[in-house]
């Protein structure tokens, strides 16, 4: 059996949100419709949900995100080739810079920023990564 990968934040401002993935990302969503953006990113997807529709959709059983608002609650990790470009645009797009890019312990090289909603987005370059470009 296939396993598909979706991952998807809860946003304040889901217009907003699609506009800076657009930029860092370099590309267009697959989808955008009010409720829900998505990005395709390989065999993965990113989409964006306004934190209303979550809590529509889930009702009490589950906190109201915008309790969380400027807390870090999950972390995008995307391996590149070439950081810089992303970082570029990261960061015209809005993004705020929390750590340089530079070698990380774990062999990796990354920079990290946050989305308008404090998502955590890390950008890397891997020894690996780069291995498999020159192949």
């Amino acid at each position: 059996m296939a396993i598909r990968f979706e991952t998807i934040l809860y946003v304040e401002n889901q217009e907003r949100s699609r506009d800076f993935y657009r930029a860092v990302l370099g590309i267009d969503p697959s989808l955008d419709v009010p409720g829900m953006t998505e990005f395709q990113i390989g065999d993965a997807k990113l989409g964006l949900m306004p934190n209303a529709g979550i809590k529509k959709l889930l009702g009490e059983v589950i906190p109201d995100p915008v309790q969380g608002a400027g807390i870090p609650r999950c972390e995008l990790y995307l391996t590149v080739n070439d950081p810089m470009p992303y970082l570029e645009r990261a960061i015209s797009a809005g993004a705020t810079l929390l750590s340089p890019f530079q070698s990380r312990d774990w062999g990796d090289e990354a920079v990290y920023l946050s989305d308008p909603d404090s998502h955590v987005i890390a950008i890397a370059r891997t020894v690996d990564h780069l291995l498999d470009a020159a192949h």
